[in-house]
């Protein structure tokens, strides 16, 4: 009979410098709780010694879960698959890299022993970043609100507490090219957060250089809104009107002077700006036709090499396709 109560998924990719912080924080917090847990490592196809670290922990912790993927599938897909495999009747997930401090995980379960149903964290604070990361996170955050009609909330990660019936939702979600933390808006259910002030990284690099950013934002504005595309109509439009004008202005302005003013110049510059507008609206309407190819092919989302810990779970989820 299934006792967990917790289970925290923490997705792994070359954190052999953090991985046994991460794990004595983690249980330290979870042992303070005292109530039955689980914490469901998830190795992203991890190039260092994340792996074997792993298994050495789990021959010595039977609460401690190791899923293995064949390669890396990215992030979104790592915090899947541990919530597909958990079976706790709530479902937290952090990073291993502790700028999300564990013990804010006890605030979020006395807030859904109250009632709360998704309880997510929201950074107050944010320690050792730049100030371009500070900036851009802050702005994206905010355009992405603006974008779509679902209710998400600003300056908010992966970090959060989620109900089992909530987990069981996003899993019977289908799409492949998941942005988790959009996804648990869209189901809705009842919501709160927790504020906490995010640290700097305990060790290593971090996992989400400029262009994993840029990739992830896309991802979540094409998965959240159709906006972008009826901005494509509204570019198009205001570029129709300003050109008819320019050249209603242009002609009359030779009738009266008898002034050669249409220069070579000023042709190349409204044919650049023209192409430039049209690969942009290419470039919109190519990141959602690139999703609905992704979507057609029906690959899974991930796949597993092993399960260790999960003895009796291991085969039914080998060859799970997400």
């Amino acid at each position: 009979m299934n006792n967990i109560i917790y289970s925290v998924v923490v997705p792994l990719f070359n954190e052999e410098l953090v991985i046994m912080e991460s794990y004595s924080r983690l249980k330290n917090v979870m042992d303070r709780n005292k109530e039955e847990y689980e914490i469901i490592f998830v190795n992203d196809g991890s190039k260092d010694s994340t792996r074997k670290k792993v298994e050495l922990i789990c021959e010595k912790d039977y609460r401690i879960k190791l899923v293995n993927f064949s390669r890396n599938f990215g992030h979104q897909a790592a915090i899947t698959a541990g919530m597909n495999v958990s079976i706790g009747k709530a479902v937290v997930v952090i990073d291993a890299d502790l700028q999300d401090p564990p013990e804010t995980i006890l605030e979020m379960i006395e807030k859904w022993k109250q009632g709360y149903e998704v309880v997510y964290g929201q950074r107050s604070k944010r320690e050792g970043e730049s100030f371009f990361k500070k900036i851009t996170a802050k702005t994206y955050y905010r355009i992405l609100k603006s974008l779509t009609s679902v209710d998400v909330p600003v300056d908010v990660g992966d970090f959060r507490l989620i109900d089992r019936k909530v987990c069981d939702a996003l899993e019977s979600l289908p799409e492949k090219n998941r942005y988790v933390r959009g996804l648990v808006s869209w189901v809705g259910y009842k919501q709160t957060c927790v504020q906490f002030q995010r640290k700097e990284r305990f060790a290593g690099e971090t996992k989400y250089p400029l262009s994993k950013m840029i990739k992830l934002a896309l991802d979540g504005i094409t998965a959240l809104s159709y906006k972008p595309l009826g901005f494509v109509n509204y570019i198009g439009g205001f570029c129709s009107i300003v050109g008819v004008i320019s050249v209603i202005i242009i002609i009359i302005n030779n009738l009266v002077n008898n002034v050669n003013v249409l220069s070579l110049g000023l042709i190349l510059s409204v044919i650049i700006f023209m192409f430039g507008l049209i690969f942009i609206s290419l470039g919109i309407m190519g990141q959602y036709i690139g999703r609905i190819f992704d979507e057609a092919k029906d690959r899974p989302m991930y796949l597993v090499d092993n399960i260790v810990n999960y003895v009796k779970q291991e085969d039914e989820y080998k060859n799970c396709h997400f």
